[in-house]
């Protein structure tokens, strides 16, 4: 008695466990559209994308902060040096002495980088001061409180001019590329949605068949009694039977699988349960070559790729002719210092102090370096070149198989919609002549395969079709639906 009583106890716990457990699942029916919608949100994709093109905008803002003015400050606080050295003294003899001094520099410098010309001009002004331990004067200060200069490459590399073509092209091309990561995000929802509505649709048939096979074997067994069927037929019935529960079986566990992807995708927990609900109709589009291919060329990351490689290359080949010629820098300084042993006077009795410099580098014998890399950075150009031309045609021909496959879709839905409901309907009635003994058991397991081939392929057919929609939107960026362009507020991603 006392053990009938704790199992029986054992058992209300499993059950309350259980209706806990079920209690707290949240179930969401959702559409395409709302999948697409929550993966754009939350899917771990989208947030990848996110932070991707966060590195590409700080990037470009790193490059705009380089064409503006920098202000920097730098000091010595302070120097202290305590050592026995060598002076050269008045008569030019050199003796050893013991020195105890101290430095103390400020430098303030204000840069600006020129664009057109690749060089830099500045302005800066500076203090120093001297501390001598044990001498006279003890200290005494120089300052130079405006020096203004330019630094110039002459017949060199201007770094300036390339990045003022590239960066912006870059950030462009980082903004593109974000549209075509979410439609590629687009594209792998469709997959999931389907996977997980095709497994739905495999346990609505597999319960659905369950049920008939096991209805029509207690009709079968009930006239095998009768002597109105042959043993086979009965027997024949009692396979279905046993394949509808196993394929029941499968179909339940690939249904969960097919949840649980979707879900993780999606950035839900376990405790989320979905149900889909397919598309009722697919949009009226017809989509024209000419114009996909138009938006594609205007929109799709990769045209801009090509360019921004073009470009890439042609930079190369300047920054090789620039090293296999003569190359100089010149540098041109002007300002104002003054000396003294009070702060206030090493600012007003001011001497100017101006210098000029200017650097030749000529490669007399370098055995060909110089003209090598040349030449292989124009090389590289041309295998660019060529493989953006060919890429060029790949690409549109990759628009036009894109927009005539997406074409004949609308069809295949129609056609397969048309299919299933006819498969269905003979179904029902070579069940229904079946039990009246019209046909054998045969025609009847032709007729159900028939009737669950063409509902899958109703869902395939669904499936394609927006597969192929959603990677046309991926290559041109363009909402078809709509008649617009793709964007986005990439303010609100910097967030």
């Amino acid at each position: 008695m006392f053990r009938k009583l704790i199992i029986g106890i054992g058992l209300l716990l499993v059950v309350q466990t259980i209706a806990l457990a079920q209690s707290e699942v949240e179930v969401k029916t959702l559409t395409l559209s709302e999948v697409i919608d929550v993966a754009h949100d939350q899917s771990l994709m989208a947030l990848m994308s996110r932070h991707q093109f966060r590195s590409s905008y700080w990037e470009f803002r790193s490059y705009q902060a380089s064409t503006r003015p920098g202000l920097t400050l730098e000091g010595t606080l302070p120097s202290l040096t305590m050592a026995t050295e060598s002076v050269i003294q008045p008569d030019g003899t050199v003796e050893f002495i013991d020195r105890s001094f101290m430095n103390t520099s400020l430098d303030l410098q204000l840069n600006q980088n020129i664009p057109l010309t690749g060089g830099r001009v500045f302005v800066s002004s500076q203090l120093q001061r001297n501390d001598n331990f044990g001498e006279e004067p003890p200290s005494n200060y120089l300052s130079y409180p405006v020096v203004i200069g330019i630094m110039q490459p002459i017949n060199g590399y201007n770094e300036f001019k390339w990045d003022r073509k590239i960066e912006p092209m870059k950030y462009e091309a980082a903004k593109l590329q974000y549209l075509n990561t979410m439609e590629r995000v687009s594209q792998q929802s469709v997959r999931y949605f389907f996977d997980l509505a095709l497994a739905q649709i495999n346990l609505q048939v597999s319960l659905k068949n369950m049920a008939n096979s096991d209805t029509l074997y207690q009709i079968a067994t009930g006239r095998y009694q009768l002597g109105t069927i042959a043993e086979n037929d009965l027997l024949q019935m009692e396979l279905s039977r046993l394949n509808s529960e196993t394929a029941l079986n499968e179909a339940t566990i690939d249904l969960e699988l097919r949840k649980s992807r979707l879900r993780s995708f999606l950035g839900f927990n376990e405790r989320v349960s979905l149900e889909l609900i397919l598309p009722k109709e697919v949009p009226d589009i017809a989509m024209e070559y000419e114009r996909a291919l138009e938006e594609a060329k205007a929109n799709n990351p990769e045209i801009l790729q090509m360019e921004q490689q073009l470009l890439e290359a042609e930079r190369a080949v300047a920054e090789a002719r620039s090293q296999k010629g003569v190359r100089g820098d010149l540098f041109a300084q002007f300002g104002l210092s003054g000396v003294d042993e009070e702060l206030s006077n090493a600012y007003s009795n001011l001497e100017r102090q101006q210098r000029v410099e200017v650097g030749v580098r000529v490669p007399i014998l370098d055995w060909g370096q110089g003209k090598g890399r040349f030449k292989m950075a124009q090389s590289a150009q041309e295998v660019v070149k060529m493989d953006i031309s060919q890429s060029i045609i790949d690409f549109d021909e990759n628009i036009f198989l894109q927009v005539m496959q997406f074409n004949l879709q609308d069809d295949q839905v129609r056609i397969a919609s048309k299919a299933d409901t006819i498969a269905d309907l003979r179904y029902e009635v070579t069940k229904q002549r079946f039990l009246i003994g019209k046909i054998d058991v045969l025609d009847l397991n032709v007729a159900l395969e028939e009737k669950d081939v063409a509902r899958r392929g109703y869902v395939e057919a669904l499936r394609n079709y927006w597969n192929y929609y959603y990677d046309l939107r991926g290559l041109t960026l363009f909402d078809w639906q709509k008649g617009v362009k793709l964007s986005e507020d990439f303010d609100d991603l910097l967030e």
